[in-house]
């Protein structure tokens, strides 16, 4: 979104009957941000490279964290221009396009690496069927949570979509959250007690932290919360703020300068600092930790979507980082990890791995956006121009 279409949209459009404090979200929901599309090609580019090279970038998950903090942040946008233009929030039409843009392709994934179950006995398909189960129900995170020590196969292949589980969970439960905060309570109301439910979840990892518990705060829905909350914030920030308000004009200042040290800070955390596994096991990290990857995250997002005409966001926004995390980055999520699981217990090692699994992972999600996700993208967007009658009303 540009700078002016953040002054003009706003001032030509009305605020709906929900509006209450949150009328710049007119202007805000409606588009996609460039910068953030090429932030996604980023963090999936990382966290596959961690998969097969750990040692030169220990701290590479650091991208799924920043995936989380861009999913709080997008989904509340969306959210909350809904809000704000008609005074409802569609919960049945919002929980089916999640469903349609997330499980068609996650389902296909499981079948595919079943049929490969059966074709190849490899030792990483042995428990395929009941990790097909658990990955189908959006499971994986828990059953990790509860797993004290090293990880069972009882998930693998599908290791990698406990932070699937995490969203989805999420998108579960805020939707219904954000709208009894925005029926009961004003705008100020409603930033305060948002910014007090990402405090919580640092709470409560201080009081779970315990090396036994590296698992369940790693993977819980309610541990990680905090890192979809702290972009859920910022959305409702942007939403709040008018163009002719001058608090707008300073944070768009400090947000400028804010990206390069917190893109510096996210890329030494890379470099630098490990996550997972027991040598990643720092009770600072483990609990304050999280929260302040979300905070670089959205620091990095407040620019992009604030600073259009900045290096960052021209970087970010060129045409084939865009175009890869618009339409490719879930599927390279999916399917990276079977695929490269796959091709190392045959034999394939170091950077002949990285390749070979770039490759055929950048295929695989070029075919599950051709044939799975872009019809169903259409035909939800035909259906979403018809009334959708099962509605939550505003009071």
């Amino acid at each position: 979104m540009s700078t002016l279409c953040r002054s003009t949209a706003t001032e030509a459009t009305e605020p709906g009957p929900g509006g209450r404090g949150f009328s710049s979200a007119l202007c805000g929901g409606g588009g996609r941000v460039a910068g953030l599309d090429g932030l996604r090609t980023v963090a999936v580019v990382l966290v596959i490279v961690y998969h097969v090279l750990p040692d030169p970038l220990p701290g590479g998950s650091v991208g799924v964290d920043v995936f989380f903090t861009i999913s709080g942040f997008v989904i509340t946008r969306l959210l909350v221009a809904e809000y704000a233009r008609t005074g409802r929030i569609g919960l049945w039409s919002f929980y089916r396009r999640r469903w349609l843009r997330l499980m068609p392709a996650l389902l296909v994934m499981c079948a595919v690496t079943a049929v490969l179950a059966v074709a190849f006995a490899v030792p990483m398909f042995r428990d395929v069927w009941v990790a097909v189960a658990l990955t189908a129900g959006s499971a994986v995170n828990l059953v990790r949570a509860g797993e004290p020590g090293a990880y069972s196969g009882l998930t693998a292949p599908f290791g990698h979509t406990w932070s699937l589980g995490v969203e989805e969970q999420f998108y579960l439960a805020w939707p219904l959250l954000l709208l009894v905060l925005l029926r009961r309570g004003r705008a100020r109301v409603v930033l305060c007690w948002v910014a007090v439910l990402c405090v919580l979840p640092v709470i409560w990892r201080t009081v779970l932290w315990d090396p036994a518990a590296a698992h369940r705060i790693y993977n819980g829905p309610d541990t990680r919360a905090d890192q979809l909350l702290v972009g859920a914030l910022l959305a409702l920030v942007l939403a709040r703020l008018r163009a002719d308000d001058p608090r707008l004009v300073v944070l768009r200042r400090w947000a400028g300068r804010l990206c390069w040290p917190a893109l510096a800070l996210l890329a030494l955390i890379v470099w630098q600092i490990p996550i997972t596994g027991p040598s990643g096991w720092n009770p600072l990290w483990y609990t304050a930790g999280f929260l302040a990857a979300a905070v670089l995250s959205a620091c990095v997002v407040a620019a992009l979507e604030l600073c259009p005409r900045s290096w960052p966001s021209r970087l970010l926004s060129l045409a084939v980082p865009a175009w890869v995390g618009r339409n490719l980055s879930y599927g390279m999520y999916l399917w990276h990890y079977p695929l490269i699981r796959l091709l190392s217990d045959f034999g394939v090692r170091g950077g002949r791995l990285l390749f070979a699994g770039l490759t055929v992972t950048l295929l695989a999600a070029l075919a599950s956006y051709a044939l799975i996700e872009r019809p169903l993208l259409r035909r939800g967007r035909v259906r979403a121009r018809r009334p959708e009658p099962a509605v939550v009303a505003a009071a």
